[in-house]
């Protein structure tokens, strides 16, 4: 029977299934044919439905391979020439020093690759074979012991029986406080319900590094110990030995690798919280870069970020970068919009107009008269110096107070120095030749004069850029100990962890029982708790006991 002013058009497979399903259209009438055709063409819909889903689901995976590929190559070739640096026949020879140092980068620098591809395929099958891990010595019998047991909150099994203690799981972790070794033995006894044989074991113990051999204090110590006090390795490998239990630097390396790629999230975290602050103090310094091949160090730049000494968060964050190009500045603040705190360097000026403002630093502008006193007893220098030490007095007596009343303070007494010391600096310089020392050392302040007294209209301002100047003092310190082998990567770890040092020391923590805490509750903290382990939120009291 034909349908009246429809057509009716089925696939193949469609009247196939029509076929098996119904084994004799013709004994069907037209209201039962549409419904069976509807029925198909519904089911057809469905199937154009779930074709469209994996296609979009492929697309996804491809875009996802894709994605790991590109990462996989990258980490591939920078793996690739880390062994090649390490193993590989070099043109020019390096002092023992100078090598000691760069196969620690290159450890450290392996780890954290290996970590950071770990972590982005951790969710992907593989189908490769586990890599052979290599067996570990067992700890020295005569190290002291503190037995840590874990056991379950309920020995009673789902089924109401009591559980039976039929033995346990011992492993070992070193722990080391300054000059002795100790061993953590975790015991983690087993139950089992003789009923429906249900064994029961406490979980193992979150560590930021799996199945690793250190505690966390001694995590927090190396790093401590290479970070703040300018500890390289090799020194550290030769301390550890005198204290009866010698670690590899090969070792070591591979833990601070694997502890700055896990640090990473909260210095990221710590740079968001300085950008939240509408006055930002900024500065750079050089650090040695070793490459290899080469007899000598090129230089590479740190780049430092800090809240002011007025704001209620005391946050420094440091950014490593191949040069002094303002771009790297322009990075670190795209998107920020405030008033930066700066010298007089021409890296930060693209920023200025584009919702940045500029406040100069009036000590550098002390500096170029206390520089020409020095040389020449000047007595313009003389003057200059004593007008802006009244300034400083002022700022001296104004530290104890409030933004609104620094203002008014800053307004009634500071301007009206100022605005003389403008006056008489305007005047001095029509009276002194062209290219002499006094006439740059004026010229210096006159040019930046509008930057150099923006202070006086915010309270929340600084007067100088000494904050973070202070901040440098750390990388100057350690310098000699930091040759990062050509790599931005240890670079960027040795900032990351600088920052969380510094900020712990900037809120009067002691950066080992900061890092301390912190390596021990990161493999479990939620991302979007991450902020609750930043240096400025942390206090002891809210340390975990590990």
């Amino acid at each position: 029977m034909l349908l009246p002013n429809k057509r009716i058009e089925l696939n193949a497979w469609q009247w196939h299934t029509c076929a098996m399903t119904q084994p004799d259209l013709n004994k069907l009438d037209a209201e039962q044919l549409r419904a069976l055709v509807t029925q198909l063409m519904g089911n057809a819909a469905e199937q154009q439905v779930e074709v469209q889903a994996l296609q979009q689901r492929t697309e996804r995976i491809e875009q996802r391979n894709q994605h790991l590929e590109a990462v996989n190559a990258k980490l591939s070739h920078e793996l690739l020439l880390l062994r090649r640096l390490k193993f590989g026949k070099q043109s020019e020879k390096l002092d023992s020093l100078q090598r000691s140092l760069l196969e620690d980068i290159i450890d450290a620098d392996t780890s954290a690759i290996e970590q950071q591809w770990a972590d982005l395929v951790k969710d992907e099958p593989i189908n490769n074979k586990p890599k052979t891990q290599p067996k570990r010595v067992a700890l020295p019998a005569e190290l002291p012991r503190t037995l840590i047991r874990h056991e379950p909150q309920n020995t009673h099994c789902q089924c109401g029986c009591q559980l039976k203690r039929i033995g346990e799981d011992i492993s070992e972790k070193l722990d080391y406080t300054p000059g002795v070794f100790s061993v953590e033995q975790h015991i983690r006894g087993k139950w089992i319900c003789t009923d429906c044989e249900t064994l029961t074991q406490a979980p193992v113990p979150a560590h930021v590094i799996d199945k690793g051999l250190p505690t966390t204090g001694l995590l927090a110590h190396v790093l401590v110990a290479k970070y703040a006090d300018h500890l390289p390795l090799y020194r550290q490998e030769h301390i550890f030995g005198r204290a009866g239990y010698p670690i590899a630097r090969s070792t070591l390396a591979d833990w601070v690798g694997r502890c700055g790629h896990a640090l990473q999230p909260l210095a990221d975290a710590l740079r968001e919280t300085i950008l939240n602050h509408p006055v930002v103090h900024a500065d750079e310094t050089p650090v040695p870069v070793l490459e290899p091949g080469k007899k000598k160090t090129s230089r590479a730049y740190i780049w430092a970020y800090c809240t002011t000494p007025y704001a209620d968060t005391k946050a420094v964050v440091y950014d490593f970068a191949p040069s002094r190009a303002g771009e790297h500045a322009r990075r670190f603040l795209e998107g920020w919009q405030g008033k930066l705190v700066c010298d007089d360097y021409s890296g930060y000026k693209a920023s200025f107009g584009q919702g940045v403002s500029e406040v100069a630093c009036m000590a550098h502008a002390r500096r170029k008269f206390f520089e020409l006193h020095e040389s020449s007893k000047s007595t313009l220098a003389a003057t200059a110096l004593e007008q802006i030490g009244r300034l400083y007095e002022i700022e001296r007596q104004a530290k104890g107070l409030d933004d609104q009343q620094r203002h008014i303070l800053r307004q009634q007494r500071a301007k009206p120095i100022a605005d003389e010391l403008h006056t008489w600096l305007v005047a001095s310089r029509q009276k002194v030749p062209d290219g002499t020392a006094t006439a740059k050392a004026i010229d210096y302040s006159l040019k930046r004069w509008g930057a150099l007294i923006r202070y006086l209209d915010d309270g929340g301002v600084p007067i100088d850029n000494n904050q973070v100047e202070n901040q440098m003092r750390p990388w100057a310190l350690g310098r000699k100990n930091w040759l990062f082998a050509g790599s931005l990567r240890s670079g960027r770890r040795a900032a990351a962890v600088m920052s969380l040092i510094q900020s712990a020391r900037l809120n009067g923590h002691d950066p080992y029982e900061y890092l301390k805490d912190v390596l021990a509750r990161l493999p479990t903290q939620q991302a979007s708790a991450i902020a609750e382990l930043l240096p400025h939120s942390w206090s002891p009291e809210t340390a975990v006991n590990v």
